[in-house]
């Protein structure tokens, strides 16, 4: 199955753009996923080809109609109808590594890009659209963050990493920033390779891996730590319940 990526945009031409070349553009070139840009300005219904208006309320920018956009979604789903409809916005909910697991694991993904003040809030509730944010920052346009998001879908699709171990052992996969990475020559400027990385002892390496991801996922990222902590201690918590049934 071909992972198939459908992007509303008023700006087709900035597609494939860096997804065709290195790992997602030798991908793309052997068939395992497909893109599909569509200008959102084609389902436009006057002469002008209008897709946008001004603030109800007043105020500054410009905001993309209902109507337009959900003509442009209704025509996606037509070709894509089980591909889910992914709306980037600074309002949305934050990707996370699971959400994009989710994605790559199906058949494809609808990405709707936004521009100027963004979208009529309507299209949220007339459409089954799920917002998302790939971090707190204001982009020019949803397709920098569209690429961004079909990037890490596509590197977790069959075959296309080398190795099989390199989407799993990486940030956000266990709820932890990976662990530091090191690599010849053993000595750089006075700074050597950790010896451990260097005894060809591979429990200690595990383990020593294992509490810098901690140690680094606390220090730097102390919201995700709080989360990791929180799972460890609710699944040791299953665990012992799950104990205590069957002894009793």
């Amino acid at each position: 199955m071909t992972f198939a990526a459908t992007i509303l945009t008023l700006y087709p031409e900035m597609f494939p753009g860096p997804l065709g070349v290195s790992l997602a553009g030798r991908a793309l070139a052997d068939g395992k996923w497909s893109i599909t840009p569509v200008q959102i300005r084609d389902f436009a219904t006057d002469k002008h080809r209008t897709v946008d208006d001004t603030p109800a309320g007043g105020g500054a920018g410009m905001v993309l109609k209902a109507d337009v956009l959900a003509s442009a979604i209704d025509h996606a789903r037509r070709h894509s109808p089980d591909a889910p409809v992914l709306a980037m916005t600074p309002r949305g909910k934050p990707i996370t590594q699971a959400r994009v697991r989710e994605l790559a694991a199906g058949p494809g993904v609808t990405i709707l890009c936004g521009r100027f003040e963004g979208f009529d809030e309507r299209i949220f509730e007339g459409r089954d659209v799920e917002e998302v944010s790939v971090g707190d920052i204001v982009l020019s346009g949803g397709e920098p963050a569209a690429l961004m998001l079909l990037d890490a879908c596509i590197r977790l699709l069959p075959g296309v990493m080398g190795a099989a171990s390199s989407g799993a052992e990486e940030s956000f996969e266990d709820g932890l920033l990976e662990y530091p990475h090191y690599t010849r020559p053993v000595e750089w400027e006075g700074r050597t390779i950790p010896e451990v990385l260097r005894s060809g002892d591979h429990a200690k390496i595990a383990a020593w891996r294992k509490q810098r991801a901690e140690e680094d996922t606390r220090l730097r990222r102390p919201d995700l730590w709080e989360r990791h902590v929180g799972a460890r201690d609710q699944s040791a918590s299953g665990a012992r319940h799950r104990t205590k049934d069957l002894g009793s």
